[in-house]
């Protein structure tokens, strides 16, 4: 893997820059913020996502990030802790009680000033039956390999200190060996348990962990029978909804690289991945980045000066490969600090994030990954910084994907017999001469309908609510006063909420 060295920015001024992007989004609260630059003497940044809007930030923060970057948030979307793989940072920004020394080795201790420079080398999942607890499965770079020879995890206790967080047991190996570098984790099929995967150096074999209440337990191994090209690097990652992987591999030299995108799928239940299709997207230059959009049908994938997307639905069809945009060369801000492709983040508001292979003060997105070919609308460093940020994005998996409906492992009861999907439905303000906002979260690529009754159980009103919409403006005809009940149907499953006199009454069970 190729680094930069990274430049200071010695400007400093603060700034905050409303967003304003598109209405889709796929998850928020948990995965609500992103955290950007490098250079603690320095300003730097965050972008906080919720369902309409995505805000940038600046701030005085402690921890700087290179590529290795793990947070969460709670379901407000207020910070709770973050990695940069080197120690843990509090609520507050400030070290974790007990949080240093995260990943010991030699390594390890020469990247303390910026963090590791490693992809998806940290996620952070919330421990199963225990609101208060979280994990971090971790990894760092060999001392002397090119592979990492460990997968740590890291319990972590949010009520602690006063409420800012404290690990209570820290680097415990859940397993030994010769891994590739990065992490990926996906929702079990009950809904409520993880699977978390690490990649072997050849990148042929795949390792199984499984995170359950109070407990983390590696499963075991699978052969992927697969080509071998030598040791690996990259960003493995599941789609949204859990039923493929994907990871890219390949081999060359400085003039031409052989790159293939390996799709599998997945099995929730069992963590069994069965190969679908090898892509193959052979460059002139190496890459490394790859996203689901939120949709999990298009795939995307780039070397340092093409970015490509894989539509999963047709892969036997012709253009189901397409390059949908190239690097320009654009100095950000001058020479050498240029903005070509490298790792990808799929944030809570469903646009692709595509940082660069040196720090940059500008960033890349795609605006409507969910879109086929050019209409996916790639924004080439559109995303202005008021700092420079490396090449760090956090690796948040789909936290509301629910259980498997119907599937042999959909066999939780009592108080995990919950609905399979989270509509996080709202209703805002209360209806005035019939005017209100409508927002909502449908299932993975599922249309949905809103019917409104009056309190005979009269329909007075429906619409259809497109796949992947998540608001709608509503306009009634007049209404007498009086209490009304909205309904969302989508997938056999709905949710219901009543409004009038003193507005949003309460949630119904689904």
């Amino acid at each position: 893997m190729v680094h930069f060295k990274i430049l200071k920015l010695t400007i400093r001024y603060f700034l905050i820059v409303n967003l304003l992007f598109s209405l889709n989004a796929f998850s928020q609260g948990l995965s609500h913020t992103w955290l950007l630059g490098y250079i603690t003497t320095d300003t730097l940044m965050r972008i906080n996502f919720s369902t309409t809007s995505a805000t940038l930030i600046t701030e005085i923060r402690k921890m700087p990030f290179q590529e290795t970057q793990g947070n969460i948030s709670d379901e407000n979307g207020n910070l709770l802790m973050s990695s940069n793989g080197i120690w843990i940072a509090n609520s507050a920004n400030d070290t974790m009680l007990n949080g240093s020394n995260l990943n010991p080795n030699l390594t390890t201790n020469s990247m303390k000033p910026f963090g590791l420079a490693l992809m998806n080398g940290n996620i952070v999942l919330p421990m199963p039956e225990d609101s208060n607890k979280y994990v971090l499965f971790h990894q760092t770079f060999g001392d002397f390999t090119n592979y990492s020879i460990e997968i740590f995890y890291t319990i972590i206790d949010k009520t602690l200190d006063g409420g800012k967080g404290g690990v209570i047991s820290k680097n415990n190996v859940a397993l030994s060996g010769a891994f590739g570098y990065g992490l990926a984790a996906c929702k079990h099929g009950n809904g409520r348990d993880w699977w978390i995967i690490a990649l072997n150096n050849t990148a042929n074999i795949i390792y199984k962990f499984l995170l359950s209440p109070n407990n983390v337990q590696y499963v075991g191994s699978q052969n992927l029978n697969v080509p071998i090209y030598g040791e690996w690097t990259g960003q493995p990652v599941f789609s949204p909804d859990g039923s493929k992987f994907a990871y890219r591999h390949g081999f060359g030299n400085s003039s031409n690289w052989n790159q293939y995108m390996r799709l599998f799928n997945f099995d929730r239940c069992d963590a069994t991945f069965t190969l679908d299709s090898i892509i193959n997207f052979s460059d002139s230059l190496i890459g490394f980045g790859t996203a689901f959009s939120s949709n999990s049908r298009y795939l995307y994938c780039s070397s340092y000066s093409h970015l490509y997307q894989i539509d999963t639905d047709y892969l036997n069809s012709v253009g189901s490969l397409q390059l949908v945009a190239t690097n320009d060369t654009f100095a950000s801000p001058s020479s050498p600090f240029y903005t070509n492709f490298y790792t990808m983040y799929l944030a809570a508001n469903s646009k692709i994030y595509i940082t660069s292979t040196s720090s940059v003060v500008d960033l890349h997105y795609i605006n409507n990954p969910d879109s086929a070919g050019l209409a996916c609308n790639v924004h080439l460093h559109d995303l202005h910084l008021p700092k420079f940020h490396a090449a760090s994005v956090p690796v948040h998996p789909n936290y509301y994907l629910g259980r498997l409906v119907g599937s042999p492992c959909d066999t939780l009861t009592g108080i995990h017999d919950l609905a399979a999907h989270d509509f996080r439905f709202s209703i805002s303000p209360n209806p005035n001469n019939g005017n209100f906002k409508i927002m909502y979260l449908l299932p993975q690529n599922k249309s949905g309908t809103l019917h409104i009754f009056d309190i005979t159980g009269k329909e007075i009103y429906h619409q259809n609510l497109p796949p992947w919409s998540t608001l709608q403006y509503i306009s009634l005809p007049k209404i007498a006063d009086g209490v009304y009940q909205c309904t969302i149907t989508s997938n056999n499953q709905r949710v219901n909420k009543k409004v009038g006199g003193g507005g949003v009454r309460n949630q119904f069970k689904r």
